[in-house]
């Protein structure tokens, strides 16, 4: 019983921390995404790729800032050509890098600890044992208290039954709860709630941007036609 609160303790400790982080980074990260978002519309607008900057941002947060049900080794692993932010920093910090490379980079730093402190840090095998520890000490119970009723009495068991009714749900909702604080997404703890939330607002900011650029090339006049040029000259 002690070694099992011991494991399940430090257990707790472990993905509750996990848990913090994950929060403190996706926190970090969704801040320096907007920093960078308000950096390109202050240098790219009016720009010819201001456009073509803003959909790179947007397949960032959508092939990478929500893709919660991927591995972080797997997000991390992707090719060059496929990073959103290695193309917005060739559209703005080609020569010498401007002022848009230190955000980039910084967003880099804040996505790395983002992805690392998703990464699960315990393998399945250890919950599996836990478990297995659990229905052995459960299991070890009936055996230590089976001549109660020879020196005790028949009353006895009726406590007996009730002390390892309480063992037994004490052990599982313990065993439940550190399940849902080691799963990173999906569960009653996991961040995707605020997560929906904070990317909601940047992708809010984003379409109201690109809709800006939109209703900027509907209000551009016409190009002259051959018949007016003719007639102008």
């Amino acid at each position: 019983g002690i070694l099992l609160s011991l494991l399940i303790g430090n257990t707790f400790s472990f993905c509750y921390n996990q848990q913090v982080m994950i929060y403190m980074a996706y926190f970090e990260e969704i801040s320096v995404a907007k920093a960078l978002l308000e950096q390109l519309a202050l240098v790219c607008r009016g720009r010819p790729y201001y456009d073509r900057v803003l959909q790179n941002v947007r397949r960032y947060v959508d092939r990478d800032l929500k893709r919660v049900d991927l591995p972080p080794a797997v997000v991390l692993s992707s090719k060059p050509k496929d990073d959103p932010l290695e193309t917005i920093m060739w559209f703005t910090s080609v020569g010498t890098p401007g002022v848009v490379y230190d955000t980039v980079k910084w967003l880099r730093q804040a996505r790395g600890a983002r992805l690392g402190a998703v990464q699960r840090k315990l393998p399945p095998l250890h919950f599996v044992l836990l478990f297995a520890l659990g229905f052995f000490e459960l299991s070890a119970f009936p055996l230590l208290s089976a001549g109660a009723s020879v020196t005790v009495g028949d009353n006895a068991l009726k406590i007996e039954a009730a002390v390892f009714a309480l063992m037994a749900a004490a052990i599982m909702l313990t065993l439940g709860v550190v399940l849902q604080l080691w799963q990173p997404s999906g569960s009653v703890y996991s961040v995707d709630e605020a997560l929906s939330v904070m990317i909601s607002g940047l992708e809010e900011e984003l379409h109201d941007r690109q809709a800006a650029i939109s209703k900027a090339n509907i209000n551009l006049p016409k190009p002259p036609t051959e018949s007016s040029a003719v007639g102008f000259s």
